[in-house]
């Protein structure tokens, strides 16, 4: 096989950040596109990490998300032509992003690419993405993206062969010009990893008393995994894990797990003879959402729950030595971890600022509002490990749910919390917005609005603890008297327009509202973080996209 350079015009797109790179399908199609990617992360690699790339191995799969196993080919060519030792691949092409970080560490490996554009659709006219995770297991910190997003400007040719494709659909050994690919079987790292986290006889024990669970794989990649884990390997009922095949375009739906999108399953645990537990996971399987009966817990409840509840798991029978939250995330975990004694850290949104603190041994928890939850157990967050620490909490307190939720409440107090999204904004507004927002925040305190009184007001700075590094301008944040507040941030996880996010929390310590519905709490913070930052009149959005 002769090894060749292809010549390109320089790549100009997406700039890479936390979440790698998104886009369209078709963008991902054109010419050179995708390879001038790979061809930059293969030549900044040995910048960012002041080592070599010949002889490495690396970790290669992805959702099955339309254009995954394309797209996996060409990266075994590039890979190949640029001298890597040896390539795993998922069995199928198929890594959930928790599987692949449980690969990374179990095998030593150099790093590995993922690919799938998260909660995003899928199919011919859906979305696709890929990124790079280093030798922890986690997402590639700043200094490794910012070497590839230099590399992508000036990339003016990659390298790659001619060769068939690489049978992917069973497992065992090959090779493609010197570089031996071997294909995995997707699960068995995970779950053995996960069968060192849970205590499975106990878990057994609960679904063999008649514990019913309704998973949603919603046609994204935790299928396979959830029906190993859940039906064979705990013993719960045929059928508990429903959408289990994954698709291409995950069956048509949108795999995000939010009561809008998975409204069948929330619809399904309102019903009468309802399941005790109701779960679902993303396109990748990293994030979560828990339902009881009738009862969606919010991703910021469920995080302080777990932590609350941590020494029901046997990971954590030492308990915790910190946790860790995103900075739009809801204060409820600040509460347990003052309960706790435990420090709590405020950082950026990323999984790869939880990474620096994982591996320095300062946090055992954490997660985040966006409906992901983990610890150190990986560098990922983890949809199935929420479930299975769910499942943990239920089996020891033979509660439900909404008697667990409340019961939390009761002694933490309720953090009331909302996000409006604000989707497909024009990028050039949406940056107006926020621009002007920053130009107005020294200017807030001691006004009211809404009948609220703003105490403080500022962009959101993160100095990392462990490295000394400082994150800048990541949301800005307006502190009200009461402990109520709102957060303004612009998301990069879209690949159509700007999406503004506008996250509202009211704290309540009395028993007797907690119960009380959040919309009408919250409304009167919706009502000031309109006002406040012109919402109206910069997007001509009177209400937002989406309210979770």
């Amino acid at each position: 096989m002769t090894i060749r350079t292809v010549p390109l015009t320089p790549f100009v797109g997406q700039r890479p950040g936390t979440s790698g790179l998104r886009q369209k399908v078709s963008v991902f199609r054109q010419e050179g596109y995708l390879e001038a990617f790979v061809q930059a992360l293969f030549e900044a690699l040995p910048e960012a990490t002041g080592e070599r790339i010949a002889g490495k191995t690396l970790v290669l799969g992805g959702d099955g998300r339309f254009f995954n196993e394309a797209a996996i080919q060409t990266i075994l060519k590039l890979a190949a032509a640029n001298g890597l030792g040896r390539m795993l691949v998922g069995r199928g092409g198929i890594l959930s992003t928790p599987a692949a970080s449980a690969v990374i560490r179990a095998r030593g490996c150099f790093g590995g690419i993922i690919l799938s554009a998260s909660h995003n659709p899928g199919g011919p006219d859906g979305d696709f993405g890929i990124k790079y995770n280093i030798g922890n297991g986690g997402p590639a910190p700043e200094r490794v993206t910012e070497a590839v997003y230099r590399k992508t400007r000036g990339i003016d040719g990659y390298r790659t062969l001619d060769a068939p494709p690489v049978p992917l659909d069973r497992e065992g050994e090959t090779a493609l010009a010197g570089m031996a690919i071997s294909v995995i079987d997707p699960v068995a790292d995970y779950v053995a990893l996960i069968e060192r986290v849970f205590d499975f006889d106990r878990l057994r024990e609960l679904f063999r008393g008649g514990f019913r669970l309704r998973f949603d794989a919603m046609h994204a990649v935790t299928g396979p995994y959830a029906s190993e884990i859940f039906e064979r390997r705990l013993g719960a009922a045929a059928g508990t894990v429903v959408n289990g095949a994954p698709k291409p375009d995950f069956g048509g739906r949108h795999p995000d797990p939010n009561p809008t999108h998975a409204h069948a399953l929330v619809e399904a645990m309102a019903a009468p003879a309802a399941p005790d537990l109701g779960a679902a996971s993303d396109g990748d399987g990293d994030r979560n959402m828990i339902v009881g009966r009738g009862l969606v817990v919010s991703p910021s409840d469920s995080l302080a729950i777990l932590a609350a509840n941590a020494g029901l798991v046997p990971w954590f029978s030492k308990g915790l030595c910190g946790v860790a939250r995103s900075m739009p995330t809801s204060r409820a975990v600040d509460r347990v971890a003052a309960a706790l004694g435990i420090p709590c850290y405020e950082t950026p949104t990323g999984w790869k600022f939880f990474g620096n603190l994982l591996d320095a041994g300062r946090i055992a928890l954490c997660g985040e509002e966006s409906a992901g939850t983990g610890s150190d157990h990986l560098r990922e967050k983890d949809g199935l490990w929420a479930v299975l620490f769910w499942l943990s909490i239920m089996a020891a307190r033979r509660g439900a749910v909404a008697d667990i939720v409340a019961e939390h409440w009761r002694r933490y107090g309720r953090n009331f919390y909302a996000r409006h999204d604000y989707e497909a904004l024009d990028r050039d507004r949406a940056a107006l917005l926020i621009e002007r927002l920053r130009g107005a925040l020294a200017r807030l305190p001691g006004r009211s609005f809404a009948g609220l009184a703003v105490e403080s007001a500022d962009d959101f700075a993160y100095t990392d603890p462990v490295d000394g590094s400082v994150t800048e301008n990541q949301g800005c944040r307006i502190h009200f008297s009461g402990g109520s507040r709102i957060v303004y941030r612009l998301s990069g996880t879209g690949t159509e327009g700007a999406t503004l996010r506008v996250y509202l929390e009211r704290y309540e310590p009395d028993p007797a509202r907690h119960l009380l519905p959040a919309e009408p709490v919250l409304a009167p913070l919706a009502e000031a973080a309109a006002e406040i930052a012109e919402i109206a009149a910069l997007t001509g959005r009177a209400r937002p996209s989406v309210i979770a």
